[in-house]
C-alpha cells in the first residue's frame, strides 16, 4: 500500500467552522459521481448543505446547488443527515438512508429517544427520487413503531455507514438501537454517554423500487466491557458468504478498560449473529482503538481493507483518534492482518492532541483501483477542519 497524495478537497472558509464534504458514485457503473459539502459552526448541527454532479469521475463538475437534508438548529425543530449514499450495483440504483427525528432542545442525546431511519431511491444517479419513505420493518409496525424493541420518543434506531448488496435484491444496512431501561425510556446500562446495540435491517428490492425491510437479531455487548455498547457498525461480505461486522466500542467513563473495535460474524446473511468479541490482529494481539467510525472496503483486486485509529496507548473514551491506519482483513480468520498495516496520516509534533483523524468515508477509484479516502481534519480548539482527499495505491 502507498500513499499518493493528500490534498484539499474543500476548504474550510473560516476560523470556527468545519466544513465536511465527499464524492461517491451514483449508478451502478461508469464515472458519474456526486459530490456533497456541508457547514459546521456548532457541533452535531449543519449550517448549510450543496451538491453538485459529475459524468467523467469527478474530472469536471456541474455548479453547486443546495439540498434540503438540512440538520436545523433552531430547538424543537426537524433534524436531519445523510448517512448512507451508495449505488446498488446489479439494479443501478442509488439508495440514501437519512437519520431523522424531531428533537426538543438541541442536547444531542435526545435523539437517543428520537431518531428513526428513512430511506430514498433514485433510478437516474440522484437526480430525482422515486421513493422517498420511512424504514418500516414488515409486519405489525408503524411510523412510530418502525422496528421491533423501537419506539419513536422512547428509544431510537440510527445507521451506519455503509450497505451490502447481493444480485437476487437482497440489501444490508447496519444500525444501531438505543437499548430501554425498566421504565421503558432508553438508558446507558454502561455508565457513558450514550449506550448502543447493534443490528442489520435486511431489505429486499420490490418491483416498484421500494424496499421491504426486516431485522436482525440484536448484537449485544456486555456494558461492562464496553461503557457504550456497539456503535457505527461497518459490513463486509467474504468470500464464503460469511459477514464480518466491525463495531466501536468505548471505555468512556472507565478508561481502566481496555478501548477495543468490537467484530462479529453471521453466517446466514445477516439475520443471526455469533457473540461479539475485541477485534485484533491476525497473530491473537489486540491493538488500542478510540470510539471512533471505522470503515472496510471490498477491493476488485479480491482484497479487503480496514480503515480506522489505531492507538500506541490506551483510548480513554473518544481519544486519541489518530494516527489513521489502512490494513488487510484475512479473509480466513476475518483479523486484521499486523504487517499489511500502514499509516494514512498522523498528528504533527506541533498539533493538538484533540486532533481528530475519524471522521472519513473511502471508496474504491473505478478507472485506477485507488483507494479514495475524503476527511476532515478536525481541529478542536479553535474548531477549524478541512476537507482532504487522500489516494491510496493497493
Amino acid at each position: 500500500m502507498k500513499l499518493k497524495s493528500r490534498e484539499i478537497f474543500e476548504p474550510a472558509p473560516k476560523p470556527g467552522t468545519l466544513i465536511w464534504a465527499s464524492a461517491h458514485y451514483t449508478r451502478g457503473q461508469g464515472g458519474a459521481m456526486l459530490r456533497w459539502r456541508s457547514i459546521e459552526s456548532k457541533s452535531d448541527l449543519l449550517d448549510t448543505m450543496d451538491q453538485s454532479f459529475s459524468e467523467d469521475n469527478g474530472r469536471t463538475w456541474s455548479p453547486w446547488t443546495p439540498v434540503d437534508f438540512l440538520s436545523k438548529s433552531k430547538s424543537g425543530t426537524f433534524r436531519r443527515w445523510v448517512m448512507i449514499r451508495v449505488p446498488d450495483p446489479y439494479t443501478g440504483r442509488l439508495l440514501l438512508v437519512l437519520l431523522e427525528g424531531t428533537l426538543p432542545t438541541d442536547d444531542p442525546l435526545e435523539g437517543m429517544q428520537h431518531y428513526t431511519l428513512a430511506y430514498r431511491v433514485s433510478a437516474d444517479g440522484g437526480r430525482s427520487f422515486i421513493v422517498n419513505e420511512r424504514i418500516i420493518q414488515k409486519g405489525a409496525y408503524s411510523p412510530d413503531h418502525p422496528a421491533e424493541g423501537v419506539w419513536v420518543g422512547r428509544n431510537a434506531m440510527m445507521s451506519g455507514y455503509c450497505a451490502l448488496f447481493a444480485p437476487e435484491g437482497r440489501i444490508l444496512i447496519p444500525i444501531t438501537i438505543t437499548p430501554m431501561g425498566p421504565n421503558g425510556v432508553w438508558h446507558s446500562p454502561g455508565g457513558g454517554w450514550s449506550y448502543e446495540d447493534s443490528a442489520v435491517m435486511i431489505g429486499q428490492w420490490q418491483k416498484d423500487g421500494r424496499i421491504e425491510w426486516q431485522r436482525s437479531q440484536l448484537i449485544q455487548a456486555d456494558p461492562k466491557r464496553t461503557t457504550r455498547g456497539l456503535d457505527e457498525p461497518a459490513l463486509a461480505r467474504m468470500p464464503d458468504g460469511r459477514i464480518l461486522i466491525v463495531m466501536r466500542g468505548s471505555n468512556d467513563g472507565k478508561p481502566e478498560l481496555p478501548g477495543y473495535k468490537w467484530y462479529s460474524i453471521s453466517g446466514d446473511d445477516g439475520f443471526t449473529w455469533q457473540k461479539p468479541q475485541p477485534w485484533g490482529y491476525d497473530d491473537g494481539a489486540p491493538f488500542f482503538s478510540p470510539s471512533a467510525l471505522s470503515v472496510l472496503i471490498e477491493h476488485t483486486n479480491g482484497k479487503y481493507y480496514w480503515i480506522g485509529n489505531i492507538c500506541s496507548r490506551n483510548a480513554d473514551g473518544n481519544e486519541p483518534r489518530y494516527p489513521l491506519v489502512i490494513g488487510e482483513v484475512d479473509p480466513r480468520s476475518l483479523l486484521l492482518v499486523k504487517k499489511t498495516v500502514m499509516v494514512i496520516d498522523d498528528r504533527g509534533p506541533d498539533e493538538s492532541e484533540m486532533l481528530q483523524l475519524s471522521n472519513y468515508s473511502a471508496h474504491e477509484d473505478r478507472e485506477n483501483g485507488d483507494i479514495v479516502i475524503y476527511m476532515t481534519r478536525l481541529n478542536v480548539a479553535p474548531m477549524r477542519g478541512d476537507a482532504l482527499i487522500y489516494r491510496l495505491k493497493p
